[in-house]
């Protein structure tokens, strides 16, 4: 059937490469997205998923689009239509995974050395390991020569996270204090590992494009992985399992949800771990705000950010530390938050609130542009006590507490 309906043979397209290595173990990988310079000509082929229900036009869309890669690092700095390959200017911004180390873990999937690229471009120094104990040896041995990870990320995966032992591997990175990043299956193994439940979808989602919305807490929270990122925008989906949502444990943030209602991103809130149902790397995902999303996971999962919660300077910490409990108590009363908990527990609140009011002093946190429900959620967050309905009251007094100067 595909050979009658292609017009080209598809060769090299879709072939499986790989190595065998000197320890028996054999790697291999499919040659998608992949460019073939033969007798001076490069040449890249580009197919699309054949669903239930495609719709031609978008399909031939889609093979345009991921030829086009090609097309754009030739000509990218160059007038279009130019057939001269015109030098890049150096960048010389830091990129934000500069001098960090990442360990990605790859769970068999042919979306990994794509996810790989992606966070090279971090400026992250990348290093692939097949999943299972070898792999946990191995950063062992890393651990061991003083060269631990600064992340970990679970890649996408096919079958369920325990053929993959995820619950082990996360165990691994709690015990040895490294945080992770998981993308699909990896996404999923955090919602079983901390004691959510896994469904299965009664569609199929293979490639697939969905629009996602960010709950109130990815956005404002400091340390999530969509900061500055727009509240809705579309991604790449790839998967048959999901967290079922009524089943997230208390530990866990929902920080996006589908149009469909499937939780599509998750946030530990004391630990740093973050996962992601959809594909940053997708072309189907904006390529700025798949790197983005990687960017903030390697700017922001990182255990000291979670020690009081939200990341405050360790003078401002001190600060608070030196305070007794009842002088704590009565800074958050004159803010009007709710001075309830342990000395530990008041840090968290005031830091909280410091960050906050950092924000809204900014412009970082704009009140008027936040739905209510965003805003009561933020009130909640912040333990601010008294009784408003309206948007704009509530606008308002959040806006007081924030603003006030002892």
């Amino acid at each position: 059937f595909v050979e009658d309906m292609e017009r080209s043979p598809r060769c090299w397209y879709g072939g499986a490469v790989g190595m065998v290595g000197f320890d028996g173990g054999l790697n291999t990988g499919l040659t998608l997205r992949t460019v073939r310079v033969k007798d001076g000509i490069a040449e890249v082929r580009a197919g699309a998923t054949l669903l239930y229900d495609s719709d031609p036009l978008a399909e031939e869309q889609e093979t345009e689009l991921k030829a086009s890669a090609m097309i754009d690092a030739i000509v990218r700095d160059g007038s279009e239509g130019s057939t001269k390959s015109v030098p890049l200017s150096e960048d010389t911004t830091k990129k934000v995974g500069a001098n960090k180390s990442v360990v990605l873990i790859d769970h068999e999937d042919s979306f990994v050395h794509t996810l790989g690229n992606y966070l090279r471009q971090t400026g992250a120094s990348v290093k692939t390991l097949r999943s299972g104990p070898v792999a946990l040896e191995t950063i062992g041995k890393m651990i061991a020569d003083g060269e631990k990870p600064d992340l970990v990320v679970l890649s996408p995966g096919p079958g369920n996270p325990t053929d993959f032992s995820l619950s082990t591997t996360l165990d691994f990175l709690t015990e040895h204090e490294i945080p992770g990043f998981g993308v699909c299956l990896g996404l999923q193994g955090m919602v079983e590992h901390f004691g959510g439940e896994l469904g299965v979808l009664g569609y199929p989602m293979h490639g697939k494009p969905s629009t996602v919305t960010l709950s109130p807490s990815a956005k404002w929270m400091q340390s999530s992985v969509f900061v500055s990122l727009p509240r809705t925008f579309e991604v790449a989906r790839y998967h048959s399992l999901y967290g079922i949502k009524e089943k997230i444990p208390s530990c866990l943030d929902v920080m996006a949800t589908s149009d469909d209602g499937i939780v599509m991103a998750i946030q530990h809130k004391e630990l740093p771990f973050a996962g992601v149902q959809f594909h940053p790397e997708s072309i189907l995902t904006s390529p700025s705000h798949g790197m983005t999303i990687l960017e903030n996971a390697l700017s922001f999962l990182e255990y000291e950010n979670y020690s009081f919660g939200p990341k405050v300077t360790m003078e401002a910490s001190d600060k608070l530390e030196k305070l007794s409990v009842s002088e704590i108590k009565a800074r958050l009363l004159a803010r009007g938050i709710a001075s309830t908990g342990t000395k530990a527990e008041l840090i968290i609140k005031f830091t909280l609130w410091q960050h906050n009011s950092l924000q809204l002093q900014s412009g970082d946190l704009c009140l008027r542009e936040m739905s209510v429900n965003e805003l009561r959620e933020l009130k909640q967050g912040l333990n601010l006590k008294g009784t408003a309905q309206r948007k704009e009251d509530i606008a308002a007094l959040i806006e007081a507490s924030l603003l006030y100067k002892d």
